[in-house]
């Protein structure tokens, strides 16, 4: 398996979610827009709203249990990090790293 290319598709992603996550967040703040009211107006927004909040549960569980399990440190950040800029950016940089970590171990498993 091709830990290094597989790595770098998943950065390329977070950097992809982390400049529309800051552009779409600029516009909203530059708009005065609520995050609260205006992201449960309709039922689109709640399905939106519900899938990231299901799916992005799951996938920091996900980074707690494979952090742990892979022995990677500062799992944490990845966390802290999905509220404060956007899962859509931590998540696939988690799995980015994750890749590099496991083609360490494949080198050292011979």
């Amino acid at each position: 398996m091709n830990h290094k290319n597989n790595a770098i598709f998943f950065f390329i992603v977070a950097a992809i979610g982390l400049a529309t996550a800051w552009y779409f967040n600029s516009m909203a703040v530059m708009q005065a827009e609520n995050y609260i009211t205006d992201g449960f107006t309709s039922n689109v927004d709640w399905v939106y709203s519900l899938d990231l909040l299901i799916g992005g549960t799951a996938g920091m569980a996900f980074i707690v249990i494979e952090s742990r399990r892979l022995k990677m440190r500062f799992s944490w950040i990845y966390i802290v990090a999905a509220f404060v800029t956007a899962f859509a950016f931590v998540f696939p940089l988690f799995l980015g790293f994750r890749e590099l970590k496991l083609a360490k171990r494949e080198v050292a498993a011979g």
